[in-house]
């Protein structure tokens, strides 16, 4: 039986804005891409999902990219393909999503340390308030695939990333600057 091997996944920084001066490829995480260049200012996703950070050590604002081209950082609000609306002067670390086909599912709660209202999530939801008169998240347990969580609803502000593991503080995550959780998306085939 043959079987079918999954795509590299590959990003590509360049030092200036579009695509220009020097480059630094990858197909993994990063943790300090300041150590391939001297700043980041443009980037071409030419396979798969990646979340970039404006921090060393996947911390700071973050925003996701999917494939396409990104021309210049200091605009990324108007460019598709990008989720999140931090403004990124600089990236300085990076991770790869990998490809996730089987099923979602996440518990979320109201408070810290899995306290408070407590639901269970296989599916997008834009707006916590709306759905389940919760007014915040602050704590997860990721069970399957990976996900985004906006500051607003219908996806929108600042975003934080998170995998399979638990959260028990979103505040207190060191790669955490959202002020509040209203809304969580799945990252779906696209990657």
């Amino acid at each position: 039986m043959d079987r079918i091997t999954p795509p590299i996944l590959h990003i590509i920084f360049y030092e200036e804005r579009n695509f220009q001066g020097r480059s630094h490829e990858c197909s993994s995480d990063c943790t300090d891409i300041h150590v391939h260049l001297n700043r980041c200012n443009s980037c071409r996703v030419d396979n798969g999902c990646f979340v970039v950070y404006d921090r060393h050590n996947y911390m700071g604002n973050q925003v996701f990219l999917e494939r396409g081209e990104y021309s210049d950082f200091q605009r990324m609000g108007s460019m598709m393909g990008m989720q999140g609306t931090a403004v990124m002067d600089n990236i300085l670390s990076c991770r790869m999503i990998p490809a996730h086909r089987g099923p979602f599912r996440m518990r979320i709660y109201e408070r810290e340390n899995y306290r408070g209202q407590m639901h269970e999530l296989i599916d997008d939801i834009e707006s916590l308030q709306d759905r389940f008169l919760m007014s915040d998240c602050q704590s997860c347990q990721v069970m399957d695939g990976h996900w985004l969580m906006f500051e607003q609803p219908n996806f929108g502000g600042k975003m934080l990333y998170v995998r399979p593991g638990e959260y028990r503080s979103l505040r207190d995550s060191a790669a955490s600057n959202t002020s509040r959780i209203s809304s969580i998306r799945r990252i779906v085939d696209t990657c």
